[in-house]
């Protein structure tokens, strides 16, 4: 959703389109999209006013969405809508007077847009020590979670909290994204077997590292963590493993493929059906059905439906044609 987005925001304003952090946290996409005009910041500030911005994926803290408004820009917030839930838990529970314990990264963008929430109710935990190291609260305790955690990680440190608080309030579904999970599920099925796993994704993304460590932690003796083809330095024996982080685009697994010139071919492990599917953010629908307004009225023809067909367009697709 939010690489569909943001590539719908290059082709309808002029250069540059800014965008507050990666949009996501991938090489190959952030590079694509440098490429293409986007200035990637750190601080709302930097925006021109009047200059279109785009808020990433990982979710931004309100103040930085407060401001990407003001100085008549137009913005568009990225926000995935798993992270946009833990947001809404966040909000309802610190207004309950429940003190959160958050399991997550330190520094990472999706933990520090959360704890932005609600600073003052909000204990960030990344590990089993931390979680001993809490004081017991007077308050209810509620536990959340940055989505992109390994769920072995995740699954150990709040046990922890279990034990510590044990009349602990958790949400009834799990805050950990389908998309990260799926892919541990996958690559659980065989790290175990094969000779080398091979991880494509960026340093910074957390679901990519969360895979490799998992890769170890199941078996596998040589793990790589690579950006594209162009890091395979090493010639490669015996069976090998492939598996992507969430945001790494199809064109370069398959590009890996054909550097590796697999002699018995490729076995797809399935693990389950991705059927999930984000619609563009509302302000960039609005955006899209007056652009559609506007060129069928100068064409003389219906306005096509945007939304129903940005639901059959991957990812992969668009980026792939922003070249």
């Amino acid at each position: 959703m939010a690489i569909k987005a943001l590539a719908w925001m290059v082709r309808t304003f002029p250069a540059p389109v800014y965008c507050y952090h990666e949009i996501v946290h991938n090489k190959t996409v952030v590079e694509r999209f440098t490429a293409m005009g986007v200035v990637f910041i750190d601080d709302i500030t930097e925006v021109p006013p009047g200059s279109p911005v785009m808020l990433s994926a990982h979710g931004s803290a309100p103040q930085v969405v407060d401001a990407a408004h003001e100085a008549g820009r137009y913005a568009v917030d990225a926000v995935c809508p798993l992270v946009t839930k833990v947001h809404h838990e966040v909000k309802v529970r610190a207004g309950k007077g429940y003190r959160i314990v958050y399991v997550g990264h330190d520094g990472h963008e999706e933990a520090v847009g959360t704890m932005a929430v609600a600073p003052d109710a909000i204990s960030r935990v990344e590990s089993i020590d931390d979680v001993e190291r809490l004081p017991d609260f007077d308050e209810p305790v509620a536990l959340l979670a940055q989505t992109t955690l390994s769920h072995r990680d995740w699954q150990g440190v709040a046990e922890a909290v279990k034990v510590k608080f044990p009349q602990l309030w958790s949400p009834g579904r799990s805050d950990l994204c389908f998309a990260t999970t799926n892919r541990q599920s996958a690559l659980m099925q065989i790290a175990a077997k094969v000779d080398t796993m091979i991880v494509v994704g960026s340093a910074n993304s957390s679901n990519t590292v969360a895979l490799a460590k998992l890769a170890n932690d199941e078996g596998c003796t040589h793990v790589m963590r690579i950006n594209s083809a162009g890091e395979i330095t090493e010639p490669l024996q015996g069976t090998i493993g492939l598996t992507a982080g969430a945001s790494a685009p199809d064109e370069i697994v398959n590009d890996i493929i054909r550097v590796l010139q697999p002699k018995y071919g490729v076995e797809e492990i399935h693990a389950t059906d991705e059927d999930e599917y984000f619609p563009p953010p509302r302000n960039l629908r609005e955006l899209q059905d007056a652009v559609a307004l506007t060129h069928s009225r100068i064409v003389g023809k219906p306005a096509s439906r945007q939304s129903m067909a940005d639901r059959k367009i991957a990812a992969s697709t668009v980026l792939a044609a922003l070249r």
